[in-house]
């Protein structure tokens, strides 16, 4: 039998009752979830409040600029004296020359990077290697830009002997430098995730080290990989100054890498910088851009999630 004269135990109901009744708390815990709510809201405010924005400038623009002529044009002239032109294929061409680059220098050397971390670095290694990816992740993208212009540029003049001081190789190849920690961090993180079990069984089978990580880590991985390829395409899709430094101000319609170029993203720092009045057609078309950048941008990040949904494996 239990001691009579010990204590008796408040059950939980008498603890929630008594915490029940301290008023103060009550509206703590009435107020806590609103302002959480609230705090959750700034950022799909700010969201529909940019989308907003573009939408409402570039429905002005198209008021002044035919919308077929703006998607269709072969010719970016907004500064023309006689007869503007507002063909936005020119820039998108220069995007896409610029983003092509970057992946094709980024994507081989991220990902043998994220190899070698995950599958052949040792921890005290990978404590070293991330770090410094991380610095270089963390350099300004105008210090990108002025490396680009004077000091990549002439190495590649060296190389050929016909490469203008503005161009679409240089820019790239320095926004694929860029981009580099990101495929190579997120890359790294994915092979880490698939467990040990899978490697331990395809060594015991007889695969060799290089063998398990590319035949069975890389495939198991490969949602986590194609999603960070995807993210930083998207990222030097958007890249501004490196290619505002480096890449020119030439619109050309044309798949030459050695001249001068220019990007969605260049024109729109060339018109912010007081070349444009307000309200004119060439103020306007900023948006326009911008809203074409935005639906790049959008495009390649639905890519990323159907990709990371398409092929992501549960273990």
């Amino acid at each position: 039998m239990g001691n009579p004269a010990a204590p008796k135990r408040a059950t939980v109901r008498q603890m929630i009752a008594k915490s029940a009744g301290n008023k103060r708390k009550r509206a703590a815990e009435r107020a806590v979830p609103v302002v959480l709510f609230l705090i959750a809201a700034v950022s799909v405010l700010t969201t529909i409040g940019i989308v907003g924005t573009l939408v409402a400038e570039t429905v002005t623009f198209f008021t002044k600029v035919p919308f077929w002529s703006f998607i269709t044009g072969r010719e970016w002239l907004p500064f023309s004296n006689k007869d503007a032109q507002f063909g936005i294929l020119p820039l998108i061409i220069g995007t896409l020359k610029v983003t092509f680059i970057a992946v094709i220098t980024a994507v081989p050397i991220g990902l043998s990077a994220a190899i070698y971390l995950s599958e052949y670095a040792s921890d005290n290694t990978r404590r070293i290697i991330k770090p410094v990816l991380e610095v270089l992740a963390g350099i300004p993208t105008i210090v990108y830009g002025f490396f680009a212009l004077t000091f990549v540029t002439p190495l590649l003049q060296t190389v050929i002997p016909g490469l203008k001081i503005f161009n679409a190789l240089s820019p790239g190849i320095v926004v694929g430098i860029m981009i580099i920690p990101m495929i190579a961090s997120l890359s790294e993180d994915a092979m880490s995730a698939v467990p040990n079990p899978i490697r331990e069984g395809a060594l015991a089978l007889g695969a060799t080290r290089f063998e398990v990580a590319v035949k069975v880590v890389l495939p198991a991985a490969l949602s986590g990989i194609l999603a960070s390829v995807v993210l930083a395409t998207s990222r030097a899709i958007g890249e501004t100054m490196i290619v505002s430094l480096a890449g020119g101000a030439t619109p050309a319609f044309n798949l030459g890498f050695t001249d001068s170029i220019q990007t969605m993203t260049a024109y729109i720092v060339q018109v912010s910088t007081g070349d444009a009045g307000y309200g004119t057609p060439i103020y306007y078309s900023i948006y326009a851009v911008g809203f074409t950048l935005f639906l790049f941008t959008l495009l390649m990040n639905w890519i990323a999630h159907r990709i990371t949904k398409r092929f992501r494996e549960a273990y």
